[in-house]
């Protein structure tokens, strides 16, 4: 089951891919064969197979050579790593089927906003309302549920101020809502998943910065989107107390 709950993740994560690269392109993304980036030739079906197809063409591709990005594999990898973790956390319950919908449309953001450093409107009100039902039934009881739903606001309201303060300079403001899901999703381990966000863009923060060329006093834009997902994930899945980390209580 744990093989099967994870194959589909790869498979969705392809479809992500695709979605993502056609999304507000005017080009369908159900009807139509998938084509090579680099010299648009059609892909055969062994070419678009998740993960097994770039490992066994050593990452090139197989109509022209061309080098292939990483990102699918790393994206179907995780995506299918998630929904394992979520089946093994959850069971077949609905929770589940909410759950890793909503991981499906997080991983779409995701992408979309590594690629164009926005979020899309329409895709954060579905992954918004695909939250809060999962959390509505990931929560122990309605008033838990509630008081995620209050912490997920604060945070959202802080992120908004942060935009609002730095006059979009700082960060955008669909980091807001962006943040609202999340922290749904996290439930009592949202304000964790925050404060490993911001400590996940620091070191990735850091380490663009010791990289950048000797001199160079140019700034580097980043989607704070990945950070943010990383962050409310690692604290949902370990289950880690920020509070108690800090403070050595069990």
């Amino acid at each position: 089951m744990a093989f099967a709950v994870f194959a589909l993740g790869a498979i969705i994560a392809s479809f992500v891919g695709v979605f993502v690269a056609r999304f507000n392109t005017g080009e369908g993304f159900i009807a139509g064969r998938s084509r090579c980036d680099a010299c648009n030739a059609p892909l055969t079906p062994f070419a678009l197979v998740p993960v097994i197809s770039f490992f066994v063409s050593n990452g090139r591709a197989r109509c022209c050579g061309a080098r292939l990005s990483l990102i699918s594999p790393l994206s179907e990898l995780t995506l299918g790593t998630l929904f394992v973790l979520s089946y093994f956390n959850l069971g077949l319950t609905p929770a589940l089927l909410f759950f890793i919908i909503s991981l499906s449309v997080l991983l779409v953001l995701v992408l979309y906003d590594l690629a164009h450093q926005i979020l899309p409107s329409s895709l954060l009100a579905v992954f918004v309302a695909a939250s809060a039902i999962t959390g509505f039934f990931l929560a122990p009881s309605i008033s838990s549920f509630f008081s995620s739903l209050i912490t997920a606001l604060l945070i959202s309201a802080f992120l908004a101020l942060i935009h609002f303060a730095s006059r979009g300079r700082a960060m955008g403001l669909a980091d807001s809502p962006f943040a609202f899901g999340l922290a749904l999703l996290a439930g009592q381990n949202a304000f964790s998943g925050f404060i490993f966000s911001f400590w996940i863009g620091a070191v990735i923060g850091i380490l663009m910065l010791y990289k950048r060329p000797a001199g160079s006093r140019m700034g580097v834009e980043v989607p704070f989107a990945p950070y943010l997902a990383s962050g409310f994930l690692l604290a949902y899945f370990t289950q880690w107390n920020l509070i108690a980390l800090i403070t050595g209580s069990p």
